[in-house]
């Protein structure tokens, strides 16, 4: 514990500190550095960037990936095995290879590269949506509820949608949230593929290290803050599935 957190507060008190060279502890307390962090329209811009583009691409990949998880899993079972190998290989590419061959592939094309990002932050998405997804939808027993639901009359369509989402939301919200966060703190793909022409989060933060150590711990504080909260999330929503399968 000491290990983990030990840095975590480091970086805090460094922060709040008005000088932290040749003492133990910091000679001073300040907000002056957060207040000048909040007051910068670049940070303002950066995290909102950051924001938007985690957020479309995590909705984008639900709305694509979870009933597409769903027919494999329902009504496609012999299909499991090959999908989950080609789910993990997104796992055996590092983020610098991949960007390679992203520029390679698409530069010159007229294709945005903010596009091409999202797109390849999509695809490592996968592997978090389909396994919460697919958890989620064998727990419920999905195939034995769409076909009671189709024997009594409702269609594929409004049996997915009003029957398999609402019961596998927490599932599909945790493992939203989980993708969400990878994407808000991802630095290599964005580095390499946009660069300073859309300036996210972790951009703005790798700028700012060599400015001011103390500008920089604030960044680092409010990343982990939003973390938290997410984190937060998580486990609450994840307890809340746990209960409803105990009840059940």
């Amino acid at each position: 514990m000491l290990y983990l957190f030990l840095p975590v507060a480091a970086t805090v008190l460094y922060s709040l500190a008005t000088e932290w060279n040749s003492t133990v502890l910091p000679e001073g307390l300040t907000l002056k550095w957060f207040a000048e962090l909040y007051g910068d329209p670049r940070f303002l811009q950066a995290f909102g960037r950051s924001f938007v583009l985690s957020f479309l691409t995590t909705v984008v990949a639900v709305v694509i990936i979870v009933p597409a998880v769903f027919s494999i899993v329902v009504y496609a079972p012999r299909m499991e095995k090959l999908v989950q190998l080609f789910v993990m290989l997104t796992y055996a590419v590092p983020g610098v290879i991949m960007a390679v061959g992203l520029i390679r592939t698409y530069s010159g094309n007229g294709i945005p590269m903010i596009v091409i990002t999202a797109g390849a932050y999509l695809v490592g998405l996968l592997p978090y949506l389909y396994q919460g997804t697919r958890n989620s939808l064998l727990a419920l027993h999905a195939r034995s509820l769409m076909e009671a639901a189709e024997l009594l009359g409702a269609s594929r369509w409004q049996a997915f949608v009003r029957i398999i989402v609402p019961n596998i939301m927490s599932g599909i919200f945790v493992s939203a949230l989980l993708s969400f966060s990878i994407l808000f703190g991802e630095f290599v793909l964005i580095n390499i593929l946009v660069g300073g022409r859309y300036e996210t989060l972790q951009l703005y933060l790798y700028n700012k290290l060599s400015a001011s150590g103390h500008v920089a711990s604030a960044i680092t504080v409010t990343y982990f803050v939003l973390m938290a909260i997410i984190t937060s999330l998580i486990v609450r929503f994840t307890r809340r599935s746990f209960a409803r399968k105990e009840v059940s």
